[in-house]
């Protein structure tokens, strides 16, 4: 992964090969989607490795044409052992496709023919012989492609070919050479997760229109505030778009908690309210600000050590600077595990400080939160039992597809009082099962996204020793890197010292550079060829 700005890619074959010319890795691809898939991973093999004729990786600007097929019929017997009709694409549209009459047939052929697709992409997206991107630049791309809305429908021939072409030039974030930001592999319980989820396409506002989603999301956080330390998993939480948006759940409930009434009276009913995080913290802190009418002015940026770590005593004098200006400081902002450097604030002392000065304390551990995970590792986040509301992305460290963020919160009830509006017309008050299931009041949004099922089919699959071992594994692997490049010649660690987190930043030196003194010339040269690079080892 590079650091933002830096121009990085990774294009994982060396050969830039499209096919896979590995007969082994094929068997293999072939042998588990065959197990899992049945007569679609049949037909994909046949498609990627045998008979069939392979689709193009390269070269012409059209995909591959998608031909007439087989498809189920729509007698009263299934299954059935009718002669499949042809199903000719070219003259059928998505107003031939369920719910219209006789649209079982088209459909099921579509959407397997869909499922075929992404299959395809799936396979070749962990062999290591394709490439990772077939980069085109963007005013490329629009000329070789008609990407423009029409007024006039195409036909489900068109349509499947808009979603080959979509993957041929998409970035596969799951193969094992994808070097950049965020993503983390593709896994497959997570993704057949996605793919239940779209398919039931409901809503998590209440319980009657997501019962098994909703006590999902109720048993996850619960078990999320446990490991944190939460006694008896106590509190409440939400799983929200992103850790951007968690950060400023936190920052809207700690205002909500010291000065409720600015709920119903906005700002100017509340003194100049000043939040305090690193200098090495995440820009969220200040957008969330500036959303919130706080101003971006009004989140203080405390000094770092070397290692990135928040400074507590520049914490505490600027604390008693804006006091003594007759500012309310009312939120601390630490992190666990920042976006460059991986380091963990100390939460200990930021937590006495927030004690003594009646601040809430929100810990940013959207990047760290997973180590929470790991017995080995999970001292990291000594601490942060003691915060009031806690930010973690599964999507992150745990590898779960995106989006899945969810912010904890110590003290039950608070959200809800902070957010509700009391919609009679959505949230009645004479259902017949327990209301506090109805979740959709204590959040920003009314109508919000399943993002639940992916972590805990994920949880379920892999149980609390499997996201372990994989988060031990990234950390022994962000270990190994650091001691191979520490003392290679071209090579400068960035600081001193084993990395705290995956983060593994140093320096590439050009030989030009390399007899130098370290100076500010020094430094001027080498900026702009050798940007600081954050290389995630769990991706290796």
């Amino acid at each position: 992964m590079a650091s933002p700005g830096s121009g990085f890619w990774s294009f994982g074959s060396e050969n830039g090969s499209g096919d896979s010319d590995n007969p082994g890795t094929a068997r293999a691809w072939c042998q588990v989607a065959q197990k899992f898939t049945g007569g679609i991973g049949n037909k994909l093999c046949a498609l990627l490795y045998g008979d069939a004729e392979k689709p193009a990786e390269s070269g012409g600007s059209q995909p591959p044409r998608v031909v007439a097929r087989k498809a189920a019929c729509a007698c009263d017997q299934k299954p059935c052992s009718c002669p499949k009709a042809d199903v000719n694409y070219g003259f059928l549209h998505a107003t031939d496709l369920l719910p219209a009459c006789d649209g079982e047939r088209p459909t099921l052929a579509f959407l397997q023919d869909v499922m075929n697709i992404l299959l395809q992409y799936v396979v070749k997206s962990f062999d290591r012989s394709t490439k990772v991107i077939d980069f085109h630049y963007p005013n490329e791309l629009l000329q070789e492609y008609n990407w423009e809305l029409a007024d006039q429908p195409q036909n489900l021939e068109e349509i499947l070919m808009h979603c080959q072409t979509t993957l041929k030039y998409a970035i596969k974030t799951g193969h094992p050479r994808y070097f950049n930001q965020l993503s983390t592999g593709l896994d497959m319980v997570g993704l057949a997760a996605d793919w239940l989820t779209s398919t039931a396409n409901t809503n998590m506002f209440t319980y009657e229109i997501a019962p098994v989603f909703v006590l999902l999301e109720y048993v996850t956080l619960k078990k999320m505030r446990e490991i944190i330390g939460w006694p008896g998993g106590s509190g409440d939480g939400i799983f929200s778009p992103g850790g951007a948006i968690s950060n400023m759940y936190a920052m809207m409930i700690a205002r909500f908690k010291m000065f409720p009434e600015v709920k119903e009276k906005g700002m100017a009913a509340v003194p100049r309210l000043i939040a305090f995080t690193s200098e090495h913290s995440h820009f969220s802190l200040k957008k969330g600000a500036a959303a919130l009418g706080i101003g971006t002015d009004s989140v203080i940026l405390i000094k770092c050590d070397e290692r990135g770590k928040m400074i507590p005593s520049d914490l505490e004098r600027r604390i008693l600077e804006a006091k003594q200006k007759g500012f309310v400081p009312f939120l601390v902002s630490a992190t666990a595990g920042t976006t460059v450097y991986g380091a963990f604030d100390p939460l200990l002392a930021v937590a006495d400080i927030c004690k003594k000065y009646k601040i809430w304390m929100h810990v940013d551990a959207a990047w760290g939160g997973g180590l929470l995970m790991s017995r080995k590792h999970k001292w990291n986040l000594s601490g942060v039992e003691r915060a009031n509301s806690v930010t973690w992305n599964p999507h992150k460290m745990m590898g779960v597809p995106l989006q899945c963020s969810a912010l904890l919160v110590r003290e039950e009830g608070l959200m809800q009082n902070c957010n509700q509006m009391h919609a009679s017309y959505l949230f009645q008050q004479d259902k017949h099962y327990d209301l506090s299931y109805d979740t959709g009041d204590k959040a920003l949004q009314c109508g919000r996204h399943v993002d639940v099922f992916k972590l805990w089919l994920m949880w379920r699959a892999k149980g609390t020793t499997g996201f372990e071992a994989h988060v031990d594994k990234c950390l022994e692997l962000a270990e190994y890197l650091y001691n191979i490049i520490k003392n290679r010649e071209g090579y400068e660690m960035v600081f001193d010292g084993k990395p705290q987190h995956t983060n593994v930043c140093f320096w590439y030196i050009p030989p030009s550079l390399r007899t130098l003194e370290d100076n500010e010339e020094r430094v001027s040269r080498l900026s702009p060829l050798s940007p600081l690079t954050i290389c995630p080892p769990h991706r290796l």
